[in-house]
């Protein structure tokens, strides 16, 4: 932590394109697994996913469960405090809605 300020560390946290855009894509399913990730609209390069993903899991945002050992593959899912980041997403999104012209809600997976 930088500092004792909750919104200079919630960016710390979930600040990036990333990660949000992860809780986002979470937020419209149960559970989601790595390659689903990949198939968005958005175009998340491997290296991100991979790091964002282990940077939520570490923060108790996002949960991974192991589904097959070999080869390790797993499943995500938001825990408590990443549903609770779902009032954070939906804000934005009105928020560019309102004031970005040419934007809509996007629903993953839709």
């Amino acid at each position: 932590m930088r500092s004792d300020c909750a919104v200079a560390n919630t960016l710390d946290l979930v600040g990036d394109r990333w990660s949000l855009l992860i809780v986002r894509d979470l937020l419209a399913t149960t559970e989601m697994r790595y390659g689903d990730f990949l198939g968005g609209g958005e175009h998340i390069p491997t290296n991100t996913l991979a790091d964002r993903l282990k940077k939520l899991e570490q923060a108790g945002i996002v949960a991974r469960e192991l589904y097959s050992e070999h080869p390790p593959r797993a499943v995500y899912r938001l825990t408590q405090a990443g549903r609770e980041l779902g009032l954070v997403v939906d804000a934005m999104a009105t928020w560019g809605v309102r004031h970005l012209p040419g934007t809509r809600r996007i629903t993953p997976g839709a």
